[in-house]
């Protein structure tokens, strides 16, 4: 695995070849070395309660529901919630279920003061394959990066 300077270097111009409005986007073992290689870098999987509880967890993330399950309506507490976890200087990354949350994350983390946020690309479970299942199709659980089962 590249240095966290290539990895950075790499998601940022990631972001923008695809005109994205936040620092960078990585690939779930790009984000898993930051974490490891970064002091301070925070992981915030905005997931639901019910995917964290019934899909599984990233060990030492921090937990924030972007939108809350049934029904997936807004937690109006989320920024408030975001700024008392992590600090507005860190590396924060963002992780949900496919990409979708998490881009919305990372740009709401943007426009709310965060320099170095990031979309965890593929999410925890990655895309559908040809049979409509995920977490074959990669993904933070299909690359191997570390989980567990609730």
């Amino acid at each position: 695995m590249a240095g966290i300077d290539e990895i950075l270097q790499t998601a940022r111009a990631r972001a923008r070849e695809k005109g994205l409005p936040y620092e960078g986007a990585l690939l779930p073992a790009e984000a898993q070395a930051v974490l490891q290689q970064q002091p301070g870098a925070k992981l915030v999987d905005v997931r639901s309660r019910a995917e964290l509880d019934f899909v599984g967890r990233v060990p030492g993330s921090v937990e924030i529901e972007w939108k809350s399950y049934p029904g997936m309506l807004p937690n109006p507490q989320f920024l408030a919630q975001l700024v008392q976890a992590v600090p507005q200087d860190a590396t924060v990354m963002f992780l949900c279920r496919s990409g979708g949350r998490s881009h919305e994350t990372a740009t709401a983390a943007t426009q709310a003061g965060y320099r170095d946020a990031y979309n965890i690309l593929e999410g925890f479970e990655g895309d559908r394959d040809a049979a409509g299942h995920r977490n074959s199709a990669g993904g933070w659980r299909a690359r191997g990066m570390p989980w567990v089962q609730s």
